[in-house]
């Protein structure tokens, strides 16, 4: 989901570039002034002004740049921000900001490093200490776009401008949060690695009560305390609840549901802790527990998908649906931008939804074309996974919604935000919208469809694009992702025994190109050793192995991985490493049990529709089928995206062409039959044909027959 995936969304993104002009010049009136780019004034770039209002730049050396054209008017005194909008998946190793009409390095700003992106992100630099008296009516820039040859990066909505009040906000919070989050990350990495002599062992939840089981070697009064999901264990002095404990061992039943804050709350969303009670408060003796067995409303079979072909982004809204039965597709993701339809208040064409007591509301139209998307792939067996995804507060149609949902430290360069997790209200909202979905979509009877398991937001190791709360560590960061994941696997077990939640990532694994980036490695043993310090759940991975390069399809030209734990990268060519992995004893559940492993979103790229370029894209896949048919450790591959489209900055990734392509809208790459001949007594007859191109006379020669390293 790293692209925005459907082709209304491509249709969107075109509307609001025509829309966006005229809010940009009105904020050249207040004294911030729109850019453009001039191609006249260009060195070894190729720059090319696409219908959808970006400009396309493709180096061809090592010293490309372009001007911008001269600003008709003086920029106001405060107007110091430059800002875009870029879409480039290899990254920029520096951008250099000139300030014309004198071009020189005394007159410049260098920014070191430019993120890959392979969505349209926002990008600001703050140019006060550099633009001196540069931004009177004739001045101009020179961009400078790294020093690498065949880079493509697309950029739109260029402007110079002051800062925005959220932007103040942030810079005005920033250093007082650093200095505040690296004690915390210190206390917590202190508190995982800890090893405690009193602990929590058992928290089992039923329909009206909680049995918590533990010991303590401690003397004195130890008290069992509940640590809320808006409080952080190791910063909290006082505990919603502190019940008095006795003898070494324990057990004690309390009540699942307790009055707090205006609400009838349900404590299956708390973990609880052994502490001591001070002069200053409570001092924890134990990590904290989450619930190990929680009743299900619903008995039914685990479904488990039959085969490893799937369509990612899946909607009724979508064209071709024959396409499902044609592949013989068993898995399916969709899409849920839930903040979209939720309300805080009632209206006409909205559905109540009561949730501890509270009311909240959703848009019938919306949840109808849900139902319709989940009762579509129930009824051809087909094992669906909700991608759940939190959008910024300015885009949800209720404010309260939004400004509830956003995390309080997300930045507006990202796509979409980490949930607020920092109050019980924000907790509160979010808990709704998970109990609405799980309990629409867990149904016995299947009255609404069937959604299987949750894909915890997108990509969360670039969460600086998809997961934004902020520059944080990665440690932090997990510590509110987790919680996120937490509470989804609290909700819809409540309801779905059998249900997962997924944890997301890109290809980067022991190592990222970008400064805000975490890699997947890191982020994953900080799961497992949270899962270790506070009981196991059954989180299963949603990985994206692209190609190095997203451009590229001849994934077996990958040069940034290896068969060691320690890869730079996971894509098509090393997919044996994330099969190790992923049976590795200390990421096993329970220590017994793998856990669910998807490629839910991938692919190889058409570079254009030339016969070679196709043939490529449809070799990119075979050569990832056979490999992947012997690794055991993988359950699905969802192919992403269903069709090319326009909003993925130059992509063609699709199985199918573009809907509005001239010669044939919406009609089947060659790619389309490889992936229908996929596990098929067909399948060598059309795979064979590629051979060639990927250089093999066999197909066990695209396979790793080593050792996977340390």
């Amino acid at each position: 989901m790293r692209r925005l995936i459907s082709i209304f969304w491509s249709h969107l993104v075109m509307m609001l570039v025509i829309l966006i002009a005229p809010s940009l010049q009105s904020k050249a009136q207040s004294g911030a002034i729109v850019l453009d780019l001039d191609p006249s004034k260009i060195n070894q770039l190729n720059a090319e002004h696409l219908p959808n209002g970006a400009w396309q730049l493709i180096t061809s050396g090592k010293d490309p740049w372009i001007y911008t054209k001269p600003i008709p008017n003086a920029i106001g005194s405060e107007a110091k921000i430059l800002s875009f909008e870029y879409f480039c998946p290899k990254g920029l190793d520096h951008l250099q900001i000139y300030f014309g009409p004198v071009i020189g390095q005394e007159n410049s700003k260098l920014v070191r490093r430019i993120g890959l992106s392979e969505g349209w992100v926002g990008y600001s630099i703050d140019l006060s200490k550099e633009m001196k008296a540069w931004g009177k009516a004739g001045d101009f820039l020179r961009l400078d776009f790294g020093g690498r040859p065949d880079v493509n990066i697309q950029i739109r909505n260029l402007v110079i401008r002051p800062m925005s009040q959220r932007e103040k906000e942030l810079a005005a919070n920033r250093e007082a949060k650093v200095k505040m989050e690296a004690e915390m990350e210190s206390r917590l990495k202190d508190y995982l690695a800890k090893n405690f002599s009193s602990k929590i062992s058992k928290v089992e939840v039923e329909d009206s009560k909680i049995s918590i089981e533990g010991q303590s070697l401690a003397a004195g009064s130890i008290y069992l305390c509940e640590v809320a999901p808006y409080q952080d264990v190791t910063e909290a002095a006082v505990f919603e609840t502190a019940i008095l404990v006795s003898g070494k061992k324990f057990e004690t039943e309390i009540d699942r549901f307790v009055d707090r804050n205006g609400i009838k709350y349900d404590r299956v969303l708390s973990k609880w802790v052994l502490a001591e009670k001070t002069t200053s408060g409570y001092q924890i003796i134990s990590h904290a527990h989450f619930p190990d067995i929680i009743k299900a409303k619903y008995s039914y079979p685990k479904e488990v998908a039959k085969g490893r072909k799937g369509i990612g982004g899946f909607s009724v809204n979508r064209s071709h649906q024959e396409d499902l039965d044609e592949f013989g597709a068993t898995s399916a993701t969709v899409n849920i931008w839930f903040s979209k339809f939720m309300f805080t208040k009632p209206a006409d064409g909205r559905i109540e939804h009561v949730y501890n007591g509270k009311s909240w509301y959703f848009r019938a139209k919306d949840v109808a074309m849900f139902d319709s998307t989940f009762r579509t792939t129930a009824r051809k067996g087909i094992v669906t996974a909700a991608i759940l995804l939190v959008d910024k507060a300015e885009s949800c149609p209720d404010p309260e919604i939004g400004n509830l949902l956003q995390h309080p430290d997300m930045d507006p360069a990202g796509i979409y935000s980490m949930p607020n997790m920092t109050n019980p209200a924000s907790v509160e909202c979010y808990a709704a919208a998970l109990d609405f979905l799980a309990s629409r979509y867990s149904r016995a009877d299947k009255k609404y469809g069937r959604c299987n398991h949750w894909i915890m937001h997108n990509e969360v190791d670039a969460g600086w694009e998809w997961t934004n709360m902020g520059e944080k560590t990665a440690l932090i960061f997990m510590d509110t992702y987790i919680k996120s994941m937490r509470m989804c696997y609290a909700i819809a077990r409540s309801y779905n025994p059998n249900s997962e939640v997924f944890v997301t990532l890109t290809h980067y694994w022991a190592w990222t190109s970008h400064p805000r980036f975490y890699p997947s490695k890191d982020l994953m043993e900080i799961l497992i050793q949270n899962t270790k310090a506070e009981g196991d759940f059954q989180w299963a991975m949603a990985q994206h192995p692209y190609p190095q390069s997203l451009m590229e399809p001849k994934t077996w030209l990958d040069k940034q991985v290896d068969f060691t734990f320690n890869s730079p990268l996971i894509t098509f060519a090393n997919l044996e490493v994330l099969n190790a992995w992923i049976k590795l004893p200390e990421v096993l559940y329970k220590g017994k049990i793998k856990r669910t492993l998807w490629l839910s979103e991938n692919g190889t790229n058409s570079r254009t529709y030339s016969e070679q370029d196709l043939k490529e894209q449809a070799a990119g896949f075979a050569y990832t089928w056979k490999k992947m048919k012997v690794l055991d450790g993988i359950d699905g591959f969802q192919w992403h995206n269903w069709f090319d489209n326009r909003g993925e900055g130059g992509l063609r990734i699709g199985l199918r062409r573009f809907p509005d392509d001239e010669k044939d809208p919406g009609g089947a790459k060659p790619v389309w039959y490889v992936f229908k001949a996929a596990d098929t007594p067909n399948e060598n007859a059309v795979f064979d044909q590629y051979k060639e191109i990927i250089g093999i006379s066999d197909w066990k020669e695209t396979q790793y027959k080593g050792k996977i390293g340390k």
